[in-house]
């Protein structure tokens, strides 16, 4: 079946005399289009009717919008942003999670050459004092900003509004955020007569969104996406995929469009191919993904995508539920994981229940990237034999594997790479080598050494890996990701510690649902007395056996571990909305935490069993 999924890969392998590799793809990239819009206009065009987006409404029926009424509400939307003093210096700011408001929205900016920054909801909705938004605005000085009703967002709105001087747009006012307008005044009749020029002065080095970073290291960086990064990524996912050309993608997604994944691959891919995208309000989280399987077992996806957790909790979800795998496995062809590893255990539950279902193994494959390369880097255009392979450079994309403490760290290079991060001239010209290859702090190791085109393994990030006291060195992502399998399901995510210590420990943030199952307790039973309970502290001790047992010295298994019972925070950076864990905000924020697990109360961790 893959065969006629995707292209064949073709790499080129150049190896130079200090160790470094470079790998590129002999296959044909296609011409980019010059813009986004260009898309929403060719396809406008051509089939007005053919249904792009559709969401719930309140009633719980679908609300749908084709791509000639699309067409019409983003030329509105452009053009009174124009009229209302937005521009490249001025920027459109989005609030709120995904919605056809936001789409329109955001579409409305890019259209009209003026950048749109989508930042993340949890920023105005999980924190308690707005420090990242507030910096994050006042960077950008949005010439307005959107949000999807002042009701939950007020308080942020509030926060914010001594950093602007623009106009506050909602789909839905109480009356608590002073004088906003509606989306039916922004989409009124006006004259489109600048829009339109704007549209046609757009060239390809045109910002069309900033996309804020995880925040890894300090206050998050808002990178620029121009429209020749966005436009060329998009012909090399065609280049990879090329059954999209024949059969539009249809996708039921919630992956937000703050971040390149849900925004610039997902949403991008779908208007380049003529596709429909079901907004999903589903989550990756306890009760939130019932929403997502009835949304797949409905719509019958061409292909899906989520994140690791996502695919672990539909995996749970589908099991209990014949009826819904049976409906999505037979339609779905792709099944894509990316942003983090995927665990082997959720891989092989994925293909058990499809087999189950319905004869057959999907296609499960991933990718790697970053907010900065648009996202698409590598590519698995090709079924691998097993979890972790994210596949071969893309067409037109230049990777540089150079020698760095026993790893090969990669580099990127192409026309999908940023060229740097808005009004941070510092932090863009630390971003890139001698040479112009994008500094993404990876490593990667080749599947097979001989063959490139077998593809390759993230191996950690190199900032992340340390060394114990005795010089070994921890590669955490490895370990991490071992860790998960190890002790599934009770690990919904791990940090791992010993930096500079005789051992490596781990700090588990448990998957609370699981953890209750476990203990045989209900979910009004307290968090401590859940984690304290003999059951689950038997499984964790089991798991971390099973971990030692594998072998492979100190550096592959942890002595000790303490399961956490405060969440990740986001105000404290160490979470984002995709689920991603900052293991350096963690073990910088968690001082007690640390000390509890390298102390000597044995109820404060537990040892393998």
């Amino acid at each position: 079946m893959t065969n006629t999924l995707f292209a064949t890969p073709d790499i080129a392998q150049e190896k130079r005399a200090d160790g470094t590799i470079i790998l590129t793809s002999r296959l044909e990239l296609g011409k980019p289009a010059r813009s986004i819009g260009d898309w929403l206009v060719h396809w406008a065009k051509t089939d007005p009717d053919r249904l792009f987006l559709a969401e719930r409404g309140k009633d719980g029926r679908w609300v749908r919008l084709t791509y000639g009424q699309a067409l019409e509400k983003v030329r509105a939307a452009g053009a009174w942003m124009l009229a209302n003093g937005l521009s490249q210096d001025h920027p459109l700011a989005l609030l709120s999670d995904n919605s056809i408001d936001h789409a329109v929205l955001a579409l409305g900016a890019i259209y009209a050459g003026i950048p749109a920054a989508t930042i993340s909801q949890a920023y105005s909705l999980l924190s308690s004092d707005h420090e990242r938004i507030k910096a994050m605005v006042g960077l950008l000085e949005p010439g307005a900003v959107y949000a999807s009703d002042t009701a939950r967002f007020g308080p942020a709105l509030k926060a914010i509004s001594p950093l602007h001087a623009g106009k506050v747009i909602t789909s839905d006012d109480d009356g608590s955020a002073g004088a906003v307008i509606s989306m039916a005044g922004v989409l009124a009749p006006r004259d489109e007569a600048a829009v339109e020029a704007a549209h046609a002065a757009i060239t390809p080095d045109t910002i069309a969104r900033l996309l804020f970073t995880s925040g890894s290291t300090g206050l998050p960086k808002a990178v620029i996406n121009t429209h020749r990064m966005l436009t060329a990524n998009q012909e090399m996912r065609a280049a990879c995929w090329p059954f999209l050309a024949a059969e539009p993608p249809v996708i039921v997604d919630w992956l937000p469009w703050s971040h390149t994944f849900g925004a610039n691959h997902n949403l991008n891919m779908v208007m380049r191919n003529g596709g429909t995208m079901y907004i999903d309000a589903g989550r990756p989280a306890p009760g939130a993904i019932n929403a997502t399987v009835a949304n797949v077992a409905e719509i019958g996806p061409n292909i899906c995508f989520n994140v690791p957790r996502g695919y672990a909790m539909m995996a749970d979800a589908l099991e209990a539920d014949p009826e819904a795998a049976k409906r999505f496995f037979s339609a779905v062809k792709v099944i894509f994981y990316a942003a983090a590893a995927l665990p082997q255990t959720t891989w092989d539950k994925l293909e058990e229940l499809s087999q189950k279902a319905v004869g057959r193994k999907p296609a499960l494959v991933s990718a790697w990237g970053s907010t900065e390369t648009a996202p698409l880097a590598t590519d698995c255009h090709f079924q691998a034999t097993r979890s972790g392979n994210i596949g071969v450079p893309v067409p037109g994309v230049e990777l540089k594997l150079v020698p760095n403490a026993g790893k090969m760290e990669v580099r990127v290079r192409g026309p999908n790479v940023t060229p740097g991060y808005y009004r941070n001239e510092p932090q863009t010209a630390a971003a890139f080598d001698e040479e112009g290859f994008y500094l993404i702090g990876d490593a990667m190791k080749l599947a097979d050494p001989d063959d490139a085109s077998k593809g390759l393994f993230f191996d950690g990030r190199v900032a992340e890996d340390f060394k114990l006291s005795t010089g070994t060195f921890v590669h955490v992502g490895q370990i991490r990701v071992a860790g998960i399998d190890a002790l599934t399901p009770l690990a919904q995510d791990i940090v791992v510690t010993g930096h500079n210590r005789d051992a490596v420990g781990f700090l588990i943030f448990p998957n609370m649902p699981a953890a209750r199952k476990i203990a045989g307790l209900g979910e009004d039973a307290p968090v401590a007395d859940v984690l304290a309970h003999p059951a689950v502290r038997a499984h964790a001790a089991k798991g971390l056996g099973a971990l030692k047992a594998e072998g492979g010295g100190s550096s592959r298994f942890a002595t000790r571990a303490r399961l956490m019972a405060a969440p990740p925070s986001v105000d404290a950076g160490e979470i984002n909305d995709k689920g991603y864990i900052n293991q350096r905000a963690v073990l910088g924020n968690r001082a007690e935490e640390l000390a509890a697990l390298e102390g000597s109360d044995p109820q404060a961790f537990i040892l393998p069993g």
